[in-house]
Protein backbone atom coordinates (compact mmCIF):
# COMPACT_ATOMS: atom_id res chain seq x y z
CA UNK A 1 0.00 0.00 0.00
CA UNK A 2 1.47 2.85 -1.47
CA UNK A 3 2.35 5.88 1.71
CA UNK A 4 0.51 9.17 1.47
CA UNK A 5 2.74 12.14 1.62
CA UNK A 6 2.06 14.82 3.91
CA UNK A 7 2.56 18.02 3.08
CA UNK A 8 3.75 20.97 4.84
CA UNK A 9 3.82 24.62 5.21
CA UNK A 10 5.11 27.30 7.66
CA UNK A 11 4.08 30.23 8.81
CA UNK A 12 6.29 32.90 11.03
CA UNK A 13 5.99 36.21 12.16
CA UNK A 14 7.70 38.71 14.47
CA UNK A 15 7.29 42.13 15.35
CA UNK A 16 9.96 44.46 14.03
CA UNK A 17 10.97 44.93 10.35
CA UNK A 18 14.89 44.55 9.98
CA UNK A 19 17.53 42.90 11.91
CA UNK A 20 15.88 43.37 15.14
CA UNK A 21 14.02 40.41 15.01
CA UNK A 22 14.19 37.42 12.77
CA UNK A 23 11.87 34.67 11.69
CA UNK A 24 15.15 32.60 11.40
CA UNK A 25 14.80 30.73 14.88
CA UNK A 26 10.90 30.24 14.53
CA UNK A 27 11.48 28.63 10.65
CA UNK A 28 14.53 26.52 11.70
CA UNK A 29 12.96 24.81 14.50
CA UNK A 30 9.34 24.31 12.52
CA UNK A 31 11.54 22.94 9.60
CA UNK A 32 13.28 20.64 11.61
CA UNK A 33 9.89 19.34 13.27
CA UNK A 34 8.59 18.71 9.98
CA UNK A 35 11.43 16.39 8.93
CA UNK A 36 11.37 14.45 11.95
CA UNK A 37 7.91 13.61 11.46
CA UNK A 38 8.21 12.94 7.36
CA UNK A 39 6.30 15.64 6.31
CA UNK A 40 7.38 17.06 2.86
CA UNK A 41 7.75 21.20 3.50
CA UNK A 42 6.72 23.28 0.38
CA UNK A 43 6.24 26.33 1.51
CA UNK A 44 7.72 28.90 3.76
CA UNK A 45 6.02 32.13 4.76
CA UNK A 46 7.43 35.06 6.78
CA UNK A 47 5.88 38.10 7.81
CA UNK A 48 6.98 41.10 9.85
CA UNK A 49 4.27 43.15 11.25
CA UNK A 50 3.02 43.83 14.60
CA UNK A 51 0.89 41.48 17.05
CA UNK A 52 -1.47 44.34 17.25
CA UNK A 53 -2.75 44.00 13.48
CA UNK A 54 -5.60 43.08 12.90
CA UNK A 55 -6.32 39.49 10.80
CA UNK A 56 -7.04 41.74 7.34
CA UNK A 57 -3.76 43.54 7.40
CA UNK A 58 -1.83 40.44 7.86
CA UNK A 59 -1.13 40.12 3.94
CA UNK A 60 1.02 37.22 4.43
CA UNK A 61 -0.83 35.31 6.62
CA UNK A 62 -3.76 35.61 4.56
CA UNK A 63 -1.53 34.78 1.65
CA UNK A 64 -0.62 31.51 3.56
CA UNK A 65 -3.71 30.38 4.44
CA UNK A 66 -5.54 30.63 0.61
CA UNK A 67 -1.77 28.90 -0.73
CA UNK A 68 -2.19 25.47 1.88
CA UNK A 69 -6.03 25.99 0.24
CA UNK A 70 -5.53 25.77 -2.81
CA UNK A 71 -2.72 23.51 -2.85
CA UNK A 72 -4.09 20.74 -0.45
CA UNK A 73 -1.54 21.59 2.01
CA UNK A 74 -2.07 18.94 4.88
CA UNK A 75 -0.45 20.80 7.80
CA UNK A 76 0.50 23.96 8.16
CA UNK A 77 3.36 24.58 11.22
CA UNK A 78 2.91 27.99 13.19
CA UNK A 79 5.49 28.38 16.47
CA UNK A 80 2.43 29.46 18.87
CA UNK A 81 -1.14 30.25 18.60
CA UNK A 82 -0.53 34.06 19.40
CA UNK A 83 1.23 34.04 15.65
CA UNK A 84 -2.31 33.26 14.14
CA UNK A 85 -4.24 36.62 15.52
CA UNK A 86 -4.12 39.34 18.08
CA UNK A 87 -6.83 38.29 20.63
CA UNK A 88 -8.36 35.27 21.20
CA UNK A 89 -11.56 36.12 18.89
CA UNK A 90 -9.29 36.75 15.51
CA UNK A 91 -7.50 33.31 16.93
CA UNK A 92 -10.34 31.72 16.91
CA UNK A 93 -11.73 32.98 13.66
CA UNK A 94 -8.99 31.82 11.53
CA UNK A 95 -8.62 28.15 13.07
CA UNK A 96 -12.02 28.41 12.50
CA UNK A 97 -11.52 29.16 8.78
CA UNK A 98 -9.10 26.37 9.16
CA UNK A 99 -11.45 24.04 10.24
CA UNK A 100 -14.17 24.82 7.56
CA UNK A 101 -11.38 24.07 4.83
CA UNK A 102 -9.81 20.96 6.18
CA UNK A 103 -6.36 22.48 6.98
CA UNK A 104 -4.58 21.06 10.09
CA UNK A 105 -2.55 23.46 11.86
CA UNK A 106 -0.09 22.70 14.27
CA UNK A 107 1.02 25.00 16.95
CA UNK A 108 4.74 24.09 18.43
CA UNK A 109 4.86 25.88 21.50
CA UNK A 110 1.55 24.31 22.74
CA UNK A 111 2.12 20.93 21.36
CA UNK A 112 -1.60 20.92 20.12
CA UNK A 113 -2.88 20.43 16.43
CA UNK A 114 -6.48 21.38 15.17
CA UNK A 115 -7.57 17.39 14.45
CA UNK A 116 -5.99 14.37 15.46
CA UNK A 117 -4.41 11.22 13.05
CA UNK A 118 -8.05 10.16 12.90
CA UNK A 119 -9.00 12.97 11.38
CA UNK A 120 -11.43 14.28 14.57
CA UNK A 121 -11.24 18.07 15.95
CA UNK A 122 -9.45 18.40 19.49
CA UNK A 123 -12.16 19.20 21.93
CA UNK A 124 -9.80 21.04 24.35
CA UNK A 125 -8.85 23.13 21.64
CA UNK A 126 -10.90 25.96 21.79
CA UNK A 127 -10.48 26.20 25.71
CA UNK A 128 -6.85 26.62 25.41
CA UNK A 129 -6.88 29.14 22.83
CA UNK A 130 -9.39 31.32 25.33
CA UNK A 131 -7.23 30.90 28.04
CA UNK A 132 -3.73 31.16 26.40
CA UNK A 133 -5.28 34.30 24.21
CA UNK A 134 -6.41 36.10 27.36
CA UNK A 135 -3.15 35.72 29.07
CA UNK A 136 -0.98 36.60 26.08
CA UNK A 137 -3.38 39.80 25.69
CA UNK A 138 -2.67 40.46 29.62
CA UNK A 139 0.92 39.93 29.23
CA UNK A 140 1.26 42.36 26.08
CA UNK A 141 -0.80 44.81 28.04
CA UNK A 142 1.57 44.43 31.18
CA UNK A 143 4.64 44.67 28.54
CA UNK A 144 3.25 47.89 27.01
CA UNK A 145 2.66 49.48 30.71
CA UNK A 146 6.13 49.00 31.57
CA UNK A 147 7.93 50.16 28.59
CA UNK A 148 5.99 53.05 28.67
CA UNK A 149 6.31 53.60 32.14
CA UNK A 150 10.73 52.74 31.72
CA UNK A 151 10.38 55.62 28.40
CA UNK A 152 8.22 58.22 30.96
CA UNK A 153 11.01 57.47 33.73
CA UNK A 154 13.75 57.74 30.81
CA UNK A 155 13.02 61.26 29.97
CA UNK A 156 12.10 62.83 32.44
CA UNK A 157 15.67 61.91 34.14
CA UNK A 158 17.49 63.15 30.98
CA UNK A 159 15.53 66.20 31.13
CA UNK A 160 16.50 66.90 34.29
CA UNK A 161 20.60 66.83 33.76
CA UNK A 162 20.48 67.53 30.09
CA UNK A 163 17.49 69.40 29.06
CA UNK A 164 17.12 66.56 26.22
CA UNK A 165 14.71 63.60 26.29
CA UNK A 166 17.65 61.39 25.29
CA UNK A 167 15.89 59.79 22.83
CA UNK A 168 17.45 60.38 19.59
CA UNK A 169 18.30 57.80 17.02
CA UNK A 170 22.20 56.63 17.25
CA UNK A 171 24.01 56.14 14.22
CA UNK A 172 24.52 52.26 13.87
CA UNK A 173 27.16 50.07 12.74
CA UNK A 174 26.29 48.66 9.22
CA UNK A 175 28.29 45.28 8.68
CA UNK A 176 31.07 45.63 5.32
CA UNK A 177 29.92 44.01 2.11
CA UNK A 178 32.54 41.75 1.56
CA UNK A 179 32.07 39.98 5.32
CA UNK A 180 28.11 39.60 3.92
CA UNK A 181 29.42 38.37 1.22
CA UNK A 182 31.46 35.77 3.18
CA UNK A 183 28.84 34.86 5.84
CA UNK A 184 25.85 34.60 3.01
CA UNK A 185 27.77 33.36 0.57
CA UNK A 186 25.83 30.36 -0.36
CA UNK A 187 22.21 32.61 -0.18
CA UNK A 188 24.19 34.67 -2.96
CA UNK A 189 25.36 31.84 -4.93
CA UNK A 190 21.20 30.33 -5.10
CA UNK A 191 20.34 33.82 -6.07
CA UNK A 192 22.94 34.10 -8.82
CA UNK A 193 21.96 30.57 -10.55
CA UNK A 194 18.00 32.04 -10.38
CA UNK A 195 16.20 30.44 -7.29
CA UNK A 196 13.69 32.06 -6.00
CA UNK A 197 13.50 34.28 -2.69
CA UNK A 198 11.52 32.03 -1.16
CA UNK A 199 13.06 28.41 -1.96
CA UNK A 200 16.22 29.90 -0.75
CA UNK A 201 14.82 30.54 2.65
CA UNK A 202 13.82 26.85 3.03
CA UNK A 203 17.17 25.76 1.74
CA UNK A 204 19.52 28.04 3.56
CA UNK A 205 17.43 29.05 6.37
CA UNK A 206 18.23 32.71 6.39
CA UNK A 207 14.91 35.26 7.21
CA UNK A 208 13.16 35.93 3.83
CA UNK A 209 13.94 39.92 5.17
CA UNK A 210 17.12 39.04 4.56
CA UNK A 211 17.53 37.81 1.55
CA UNK A 212 15.67 39.79 -0.32
CA UNK A 213 17.69 42.58 1.22
CA UNK A 214 21.04 40.69 -0.20
CA UNK A 215 18.84 40.60 -3.42
CA UNK A 216 18.62 44.09 -3.72
CA UNK A 217 21.86 45.19 -2.40
CA UNK A 218 23.77 42.67 -4.68
CA UNK A 219 21.12 43.64 -7.60
CA UNK A 220 20.64 39.97 -8.32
Amino acid sequence: METKIIKSAIYARVSSVGDRQSTERQVSDLADYSTKNGYELQQVFEEHISGAKKNKERVVLNECLEYCIANDIDVLLISELSRLGRNVDEVLANVRFSKEHHLNIYFQKENIYIFDREGKENPFLTIMIAVLGTCAQLERESIFYRLESGRKLYVSKNMKETGKSGLGRKVGYRKPKEAKQQQYKDVLKLLKAGYPIRKVVVLTKVSESTVMRLKKEFAL
